[in-house]
């Protein structure tokens, strides 16, 4: 089976370009922006008519993008997330190789939902914020195509390759400067948000596993159990054998729980509060801290994932991040 990747070098698309060069049956050639792609090729800027040209040389009999933008203006999030959908689509389209269309969507979609629920792919997308609406445009783009396609929507990806940007990582960097320095307590905020973890590795299986079967439509890939970003923190905290108190400032936008003292404080979207004695901080603009627009809870219904791919998570996230931990801990 020759497969096309697209997004190679991206955070999801490097795990997938592993777990398919795994396979002997698949040949696979990568696409991207990158000196490092086989093939170079923007799909931002690039035409339709260009990508069907090289579609129709390759040859592929599946199509995977992994490809994206997270941060950014709307501008150019609807440009790397809607228009260069809509460019392999239509190339798709226009092209003779008649392949398969794995999308990579994401959890941002729905948009918040009810606190308790488990959010399945039946539900109304609400997106919060210019990221969901664009991975949500996409999606209806590939929906409505007309082409042997399927969407993937992955809840909150963890594991090894975690951005420091993203809430884990910005976590286990605080973490790793407060082991660094020497300080017995480390303040954080924005750890009401709850979240469905799911490791990068257990999303390459199944977007190998959507590229073999002839599942179409949404289909959910999450643990399917949310957790509270502060229980993560605890977590965290345990396999990075650090032994200060960890203390929680609130944040606009998530409640206290009861026995969690209230602050006040509001802080920057980043997670790990600067030590007093930082001279250079200055007050940021309040931000909720958890910046995907999906509000207080997520929750994955998985069952769609279970019945018609065969998948199921098998990275529990004490593994997830002990492995985002591993990688903080080298730039000690």
């Amino acid at each position: 089976m020759r497969v096309l990747l697209i997004g190679a070098n991206g955070f999801i698309g490097r795990f997938v370009a592993d777990r398919l060069l795994a396979d002997p049956a698949v040949q696979l050639t990568a696409l991207g922006r990158g000196d490092d792609a086989d093939v170079r090729f923007d799909l931002a800027t690039g035409s339709p008519g260009a990508l069907t040209r090289f579609l129709d040389a390759v040859h592929p009999g599946v199509v995977v993008n992994c490809a994206g933008a997270t941060r950014g203006g709307a501008r150019e999030l609807t440009r790397h997330n809607t228009v260069a959908v809509a460019t392999v689509c239509e190339a798709l389209r226009r092209s003779g190789c008649g392949a398969r269309l794995v999308q990579v969507g994401c959890s941002s979609e729905y948009g918040p939902s009810q606190p308790g629920s488990s959010t399945a792919e039946d539900a109304v997308p609400r997106p919060g914020g210019p990221y969901g609406v664009s991975k949500l445009a996409a999606t209806e783009l590939v929906l409505g195509s007309g082409l042997d396609a399927v969407v993937l929507r992955v809840f909150s990806p963890a594991g090894p390759g975690t951005p420091a940007g993203s809430p884990l990582g910005r976590l286990a960097e605080a973490m790793r400067r407060a082991m660094q320095s020497g300080d017995g307590e480390l303040k954080l905020g924005g750890l009401g948000a709850q979240r469905d973890f799911v490791d990068v590795r257990d999303v390459a299986r199944a977007v190998h596993a959507a590229s073999l079967s002839a599942a179409q439509g949404v289909i959910n890939i999450g643990s399917g159990r949310a957790v509270r970003l502060r229980d993560a923190a605890a977590i965290l905290a345990r396999v990075a054998g650090y032994g200060g108190a960890l203390h929680e400032l609130d944040s606009p936008g998530v409640h206290a729980p009861h026995g969690v003292h209230a602050h006040g404080t509001y802080l920057r979207p980043a997670i790990g509060h600067p030590r007093s004695g930082d001279a250079d901080h200055h007050p940021a603009p309040v931000a909720f801290p958890y910046p995907d627009g999906c509000g207080s809870w997520q929750q994955a219904d998985v069952r769609t994932a279970r019945d018609r791919l065969g998948w199921r998570p098998r990275i529990n996230l004490e593994e997830s991040l002990a492995d985002i931990w591993m990688e903080a801990a080298c730039r000690i």
